[in-house]
């Protein structure tokens, strides 16, 4: 199955045709922009943190700054724990709970929830409160993929639904490339809170837009949190969000510490860092339009291939980055590698889950936040045992390697399961 023949049967998840076909061209796409740009703002409250982290470690842990810069900064990685961890928690229970809710009412609540739990981050006096502020503000974020990537399917209409999904994660990547290097200057030279307080006004921004471009949309009649729930019951379900959740997590130890190894190991001034996190969002961006080309042609080949892809890039990084050609190339590599299987486990899990797709791309929100996790963990546990800051990178390839092996399996057990099948219709 193809990634747009996945979204088949979308039916009211989406916007109803009729509403669409109501809308001029214009009008549909004011609304596909619309939802495009939570996706942006949700790059940058998610991403700015990696060019930060320095400044957040330097005030928020000033005794163990004055102590090890290295040990303040790896403690300050649990920022981006605390929001990974919230996006795990937040997208499968929110996509249960809100399943007979209109799609449009509820992204105009996760904005809400978004909005109040970034401006919270960004006036929290204590890392404590710091850390919390981070995990509210990160439960919306996988349902808001889900709902509005299903908003966005059912403007473009049928046959054109993972364009429409595209789009919306496009903006994450996009964000990358643009808004994160321009807030990520921002706070180096007005303070990480200003940064933050800005994406909060973002946040506002898309509601208003989203409020006054997207039509309405009705919930599927026969929708329940019990039938979300349902599709946690298959065991490729899990299997394939365990692989994406260890494979994704390379990306994650090398990009959380991407500031340090700018500066300290690279020998760069502070001024390169939203650079070099450009250079990371444009090999997103490329990764995300390649991916979603190469999983509609074939799935598994994209899958695996992409896998390799990712240990390579990361071996590449572990090399070179210590240059600034290898640092710059590493980073476009590294973040088209692994984001170029984002399109492809997507496609997976509403592969192996085709009756709940919002809680599909929930879990999908909630395994890649999970790599986030263990990513950001992993790779500040190398750093505090004196490892160095390249370090993470080659936990990075061990972490793919893992993902390869896990996709292998998945697909291993689905030849095993048709062959069965064809047995017993056989006999």
């Amino acid at each position: 199955m193809t990634w747009a023949t996945g979204w088949e049967g979308l039916g009211e998840w989406t916007t109803s045709v009729r509403v669409v076909d109501q809308l001029t061209g214009r009008q549909r796409w004011a609304a596909l922009i619309a939802l495009s740009l939570g996706g942006v703002a949700i790059g940058l409250t998610e991403f700015v943190a990696m060019g930060l982290l320095p400044d957040m470690a330097q005030a928020l842990l000033p005794e163990a700054w004055a102590r090890s810069h290295e040990d303040a900064v790896a403690q300050a990685g649990w920022v981006i724990t605390a929001y990974a961890l919230g996006v795990v928690a937040g997208a499968p229970l929110i996509a249960a709970l809100s399943a007979r809710m209109p799609r449009k009412r509820l992204v105009l609540g996760l904005l809400v929830l978004f909005a109040v739990g970034t401006f919270a981050s960004s006036i929290a006096p204590t890392f404590e409160l710091v850390l919390v502020s981070r995990f509210v503000a990160a439960l919306p974020h996988g349902a808001y993929f889900g709902a509005a990537g299903l908003l966005a399917a059912g403007l473009m209409g049928p046959g054109n639904e993972a364009r429409g999904y595209s789009i919306v994660l496009g903006g994450l990547t996009l964000s990358n490339v643009v808004g994160v290097p321009l807030i990520t200057h921002l706070g180096q030279s007005a303070g990480w809170r200003v940064a933050y307080s800005v994406i909060a006004v973002v946040f506002v921004l898309t509601l208003l837009a989203v409020l006054a471009t997207v039509p309405d949309s009705p919930a599927k009649k026969d929708a329940s949190p019990a039938a979300e729930l349902r599709a946690l019951r298959r065991p490729q379900v899990w299997l394939v969000a365990v692989t994406a959740a260890i494979g994704f997590a390379g990306f994650f130890a090398v990009n959380t510490y991407i500031a340090p190894v700018t500066t300290e190991v690279t020998g760069l001034s502070e001024g390169a860092v939203p650079w070099v996190l450009a250079v990371f969002g444009l090999g997103m961006t490329a990764g995300n339009f390649l991916g979603g080309a190469f999983a509609d042609r074939n799935l598994r080949v994209a899958t695996l291939a992409g896998f390799a892809g990712v240990i390579v890039s990361t071996v590449f990084f572990a090399l070179f980055a210590a240059t600034p050609v290898g640092l710059f190339a590493g980073a476009f590599l590294t973040g088209a590698t692994c984001i170029f299987l984002g399109p492809a486990l997507q496609a997976r899990l509403i592969t192996v889950a085709p009756e709940a797709q919002l809680m599909g791309a929930a879990v999908n929100q909630s395994a890649m936040n999970l790599a986030n996790s263990l990513g950001a963990a992993l790779g500040g546990l190398v750093i505090a045992r004196g490892y160095g800051y390249l370090a993470p990178a080659w936990t990075g390839v061990a972490l793919a390697a893992g993902g390869l092996a896990l996709a292998g399996t998945s697909f291993a057990l689905d030849r095993k399961s048709v062959s069965a099948q064809k047995h017993e219709i056989a006999t």
